[in-house]
């Protein structure tokens, strides 16, 4: 199976990568121009553009199957103006330049396409699933613009999976590998009140579920998270139960706040949502780390 790849160098892309790889497809990597990457078994391209290297079009010829996983980091810096249309145009432009691209000159009958969790916006304890209404802040528009960049390839009767993926857990990457230091030192705490839910899912069933999607092609959102969700301190008292370590020191939201600025705190870092995979579930798919303890397990393994 030909599979494309956008975000490949990324996260959770470069796992996927060596998942495709390591069962026999062929990986064809989208790439900026001056990437380490770019070859044969690659497109390069500069979404913030508009460009495609047509040659390289030409070359690859039509996919069996495209995974998008193209975007900017969420939070690991202060949302300026400039931070927060970079964030929304690396996703949105990148999406619709792909799908200009699945639309002309190569196709695909099937397109896995980033999408996230906070698509439903801060809900408190209230349980979400896929039929749940979307919300208004600024990450639930970026996500909404999103998926619906992927509309006109819906349209030609492509089957298009929009990927809400949850908090990825790996102690490679991630969430997770920015809060080790402290935890390990015995520094570790909950953030803010402790009682926002969290949403995890750790990284090989995130890779599994994305390739399950590629192998039985359904269409529509699927929420990419464990049956896990638990408290902030619920998943701190874990983590330092997993590292045989204290985790006593929390971090204030105010002090959050005046170090990160409050958009970027109360819009992700504090948002609270309880997700649930019910399209996963209803279709069979099976976890392979449903709790977060077996979600630890699979992240240092």
């Amino acid at each position: 199976m030909r599979v494309g790849v956008t975000g490949s160098s990324g996260f959770i892309g470069s796992a996927l990568v060596a998942a495709l790889v390591a069962r026999g497809d062929d990986v064809v990597r989208f790439v900026r121009p001056e990437s380490p990457h770019a070859g044969d078994a690659s497109i390069r391209w500069d979404p913030s553009r508009g460009l495609v290297d047509e040659d390289d079009v030409q070359r690859v010829g039509a996919f069996d199957a495209v995974v998008n996983l193209a975007g900017a980091g969420i939070a690991d810096r202060r949302w300026t103006d400039g931070r927060r249309e970079e964030i929304r145009r690396s996703r949105v432009d990148a999406t619709t330049l792909l799908v200009q691209l699945l639309s002309g000159s190569c196709g695909t009958s099937f397109l896995a396409s980033g999408s996230a969790i906070g698509i439903y916006g801060s809900c408190g304890a209230q349980s979400l699933d896929e039929s749940s209404p979307v919300g208004d802040d600024f990450l639930a528009r970026v996500c909404c613009e999103w998926e619906q960049a992927t509309s006109p390839l819906q349209v030609t009767g492509t089957n298009v999976v929009h990927l809400r993926t949850g908090i990825v857990m790996s102690s490679k990457g991630g969430a997770l590998k920015k809060q080790l230091p402290l935890f390990r030192l015995g520094l570790g705490g909950v953030i803010g009140s402790g009682k926002q839910w969290i949403s995890p899912i750790s990284l090989r069933d995130e890779v599994r579920a994305i390739l399950w999607l590629i192998d039985t092609r359904p269409s529509g959102p699927f929420n990419l998270v464990a049956p896990a969700a638990l408290t902030n301190r619920a998943f701190t008292d874990a983590l330092a139960r997993h590292l045989h370590r204290p985790a006593r020191i929390g971090v204030p939201a105010w002090a959050l706040r005046v170090a990160l600025g409050p958009d970027l705190v109360d819009g992700a870092i504090l948002a609270s949502q309880r997700v649930v995979p019910t399209a996963l579930n209803e279709r069979g798919f099976s976890f392979e780390s449903p709790s977060i303890q077996s979600i630890f397990s699979s992240a240092f393994s």
